[in-house]
């Protein structure tokens, strides 16, 4: 319950926003399986959130993690194992048990006649190889009839890391890019002109630099999606924040919320929101932010192989040469002054009691990204 109920904004009724299920309904089955998407489709979600790998077959699968063991009864990293044979035959342990599905898997369900309005948000881990992953992906998506106008509108590429932006240009132009991150700063310094959305942890927004930068989307005509909210506080000052999409593992949750919401909007914020919502959460504060977007951004570059600035640079070449940017020597990143880490995905759900233990869980906290 809210510390203090907020002041009723008499009149606000803003829009509602989406509602995508983050790996599915994954608080309800298990993550990035069928059964999870079904799930959020019930739910009424809009959109649909995933991860991929690709195999040493070259089958691309949703998955979160680089390797199988946290939520499968198998082991090892995925790009060292077939898909045929192999990882087909995993099962999730948590129950109900479900096969790690395909890409062509879901793109089969999305083109089912009762899930054409549905999208889906492609987080593209960095441990990928671009041009490998955008070409297989393109062959699947081109293998649908009518795919330009049944399915590539509704795909959407959630990229981290620079140096997936020239492939993805290169390969799947039609489908559209997405950074996901925690830094407003990175967002706006590396992704901004070749980016049409923005996917942001919640609590980066939350502060006086996350508002500015919602403004400045709206004005340019980006639209800004925020995860992984699973706090009825938080869908709320979200919706009052004008963004697109909401990415909960709780899609149940959120659509009674939105019921609410739809309604009566004052009152619901009222009712949810506490008067120090700002200052009720250390993941708000600018120290701990800090903190974990810069643990967050170093193991990120590691698992690229390249920094953020490296990358960016050699894409505005690549692009330039390809006509899709001004030539890099026209253009320069933000000062480096300027320039904050971007912040952890993982550490959404750290605890506050286990915050003066942050900096010794750069690893762990990189590995659930």
């Amino acid at each position: 319950m809210p510390w203090t109920k907020s002041f009723k904004m008499t009149g606000l009724q803003p829009a509602m926003p989406e509602c995508w299920g983050h790996r599915g309904a994954s608080a309800t089955f298990p993550e990035n399986t069928i059964a999870s998407f079904e799930r959020a489709v019930r739910d009424g979600s809009e959109g649909l959130e995933s991860d991929v790998h690709v195999t040493s077959d070259d089958v691309i699968v949703m998955f979160h993690d680089p390797s199988l063991e946290r939520t499968t009864d198998g082991s090892g990293l995925i790009r060292e194992q077939a898909w045929a044979g192999g990882i087909e035959h995993l099962r999730t342990t948590a129950e109900p048990r479900q096969q790690i599905p395909t890409f062509n898997q879901v793109c089969d369900l999305l083109m089912k006649p009762e899930n054409m309005h549905v999208k889906l948000n492609i987080d593209i881990k960095p441990d990928n190889d671009p041009e490998r992953l955008f070409t297989l992906m393109k062959q699947v998506v081109q293998s649908y009839d009518n795919y330009e106008t049944a399915l590539s509108p509704r795909l959407i590429l959630g990229i981290w890391h620079p140096c997936f932006l020239a492939p993805a240009l290169a390969h799947v132009p039609t489908l559209r890019r997405v950074h996901i991150g925690g830094s407003p700063t990175a967002a706006r310094t590396y992704f901004w002109e070749h980016c049409d959305g923005f996917s942001m942890w919640f609590a980066s927004l939350v502060g006086a630099e996350g508002q500015a930068f919602l403004q400045q989307a709206r004005r340019d005509g980006k639209d800004v999606f925020v995860w992984t909210v699973n706090r009825k506080d938080e869908m709320v000052e979200a919706t009052r924040w004008g963004v697109k999409a909401i990415l909960t593992d709780k899609t149940d949750l959120f659509q009674n919320v939105r019921a609410d919401m739809s309604l009566d909007y004052a009152s619901t914020r009222s009712e949810e929101v506490g008067f120090f919502f700002r200052w009720a959460s250390w993941r708000y504060w600018m120290l701990p932010q800090f903190v974990i977007q810069s643990m967050w951004i170093a193991n990120l570059e590691k698992r690229a192989g390249t920094t953020f600035e490296t990358s960016w640079r050699a894409s505005q070449a690549q692009l330039a040469a390809a006509n899709y940017a001004t030539p890099a020597s026209e253009k320069t990143p933000a000062p480096a002054a300027a320039q904050q880490p971007v912040a952890s995905p993982a550490a959404y759900d750290l605890d506050l009691e286990k915050a003066p233990a942050i900096a010794h869980a750069a690893p762990a906290i990189a590995a659930t990204a």
